[in-house]
């Protein structure tokens, strides 16, 4: 199949976004509750082996941001993903990537909601989570229906906030364990740690990576934001590799923080109530910044929802030009933006946060949905890549460091991972709903082609 062919269908989207919005929508995109929150669920598996988990996640990370730039650069599309795997897999595959990447995105902006209706009982304890959670996921809805130029506009600022917040939190954590202006913590809750470093060995860590894994998900949304930016080739390439680098050390750095500044059995748990990040302000002591870093952690989850709702709502437009959901889903408002397939989005985003009215692990199970449906996708655009390159030869404006190597590494960890998830009772309700899913989009999908030839869709 042309690879002109998919790309020719997702015409009229507006180039809007500069290169620095397009830098801080992907940090925004990646910097959310997997880490400000998922990041205590990580803790409790690894202890202060976390660090060790997220280092190999950010890994596999990198190897997906880079197989993204070489194809965004040469097919820059808002259905990205879904156009790669439907131009060098075959059209199932585009078709199951999308549905299933935008059912991810769904609920990982219901989790991120639940997330938010927890952090705003640091200051209201006693009010219901779901009250706050669909509250704030109305108003994200809103604001993600106008132009993609006030939604990278917003984006910005959002990230601007919860980046200069992670550099604070290193700098300040960092003072109060070499001692910088207070009384040293020292490393004692490393050395002295019950079990060492690695309290639960390598199953702790390997089981820590999951979470990890997820916390690195929407870094994919610099590709999904490719066919709405300026001159693409050249800002791709560079916002994907700074942000990859970015992200990393965010990452590390400010779980080795948490880990060292405070015991990490007083942060670890298996249902998550409250951001570590706020946790640790409380243990030394200063209630203030706790406050504000909660108002940072609040500000992180937003930014995350209204990135990821921009995923969802671009997934719907790219499967209606492609013939696969309604042609509602396909129609550009007066701003150029996909308006009716974000509303949808985000009625179902509302309908996936009910569920923390329902039972208190909410955001526990949402994750571990989001997180089978995201590493099938991460699989999927690494599987994309290597065809990818095989169709193309040597001629790219872009070429990834390594080839295949990391991609084949990641293939074979991702697996891995989900094989992992399958087995354990922490995480298999992802797959009692991913399967059937998976199972339900093959069959809607041979429906579909018996009805009506690929030929004759979009």
């Amino acid at each position: 199949m042309s690879s002109a062919v998919p790309l020719e269908r997702e015409q009229g989207l507006r180039q809007g976004l500069t290169r620095a919005q397009v830098v801080m929508i992907g940090l925004g995109g990646a910097i959310g509750t997997g880490l400000f929150a998922g990041s205590s669920l990580a803790i409790g598996y690894a202890g202060p082996g976390v660090v060790l988990s997220y280092m190999l996640a950010g890994l596999v990370a990198a190897a997906l941001v880079f197989s993204l730039s070489e194809m965004a650069v040469v097919h820059p599309s808002a259905g990205s993903i879904g156009v790669y795997a439907e131009t060098y897999l075959n059209p199932w595959a585009g078709f199951v990537v999308r549905y299933t990447y935008w059912i991810a995105e769904v609920v990982a902006v219901g989790g991120e909601m639940v997330a938010c209706g927890i952090y705003m009982t640091f200051w209201f304890p006693g009010t219901p989570i779901w009250m706050w959670a669909l509250g704030f996921g109305a108003v994200i809805v809103l604001i993600n229906a106008r132009s993609v130029m006030h939604f990278g506009a917003a984006e910005y600022a959002f990230s601007v906030v919860k980046v200069a917040a992670i550099l604070i939190f290193i700098l300040l954590g960092g003072a109060a364990v070499f001692g910088l202006g207070v009384k040293p913590i020292g490393l004692t809750n490393l050395t002295h740690s019950p079990g060492g470093l690695l309290p639960h060995g390598l199953g702790g860590v390997w089981m820590a990576m999951i979470v990890g894994i997820f916390s690195y998900n929407g870094i994919e949304v610099i590709a999904v934001a490719s066919g709405e930016t300026r001159n693409p080739g050249r800002a791709i390439p560079a916002a994907l590799g700074g942000m990859a680098v970015r992200l990393f050390l965010f990452y590390v750095l400010s779980l080795a923080v948490i880990v060292t500044v405070a015991p990490w059995q007083s942060l670890a748990t298996r249902t998550v109530t409250q951001s570590p990040f706020v946790r640790v302000f409380s243990y030394i002591g200063i209630r203030d910044a706790a406050g504000i870093m909660n108002f940072v952690v609040l500000t992180a989850a937003l930014s995350s929802m209204n990135t990821n709702l921009f995923l969802c709502g671009r997934m719907l437009f790219s499967l209606s030009r492609s013939g696969y959901a309604p042609r509602r889903f396909g129609v550009l408002n007066v701003n150029g933006s996909p308006a009716f397939a974000v509303l949808v989005s985000g009625f179902c985003m509302l309908g996936a946060a009910a569920i923390s009215k329902l039972t208190p692990y909410a955001y526990t199970y949402l994750l571990g949905v989001a997180l089978f449906a995201a590493i099938i996708v991460w699989m999927t655009i690494l599987a994309s890549h290597l065809a990818f390159r095989r169709s193309r030869g040597g001629s790219l404006p872009f070429r990834t460091p390594f080839f295949p190597v990391p991609q084949i590494i990641g293939l074979l960890l991702l697996a891995a991972l989900l094989v992992t998830m399958g087995l354990s009772p922490d995480w298999n309700v992802s797959w009692k709903v991913g399967v059937p899913w998976l199972v339900l989009l093959s069959a809607v999908y041979a429906f579909r082609r018996r009805a009506r030839p690929y030929s004759e869709m979009g």
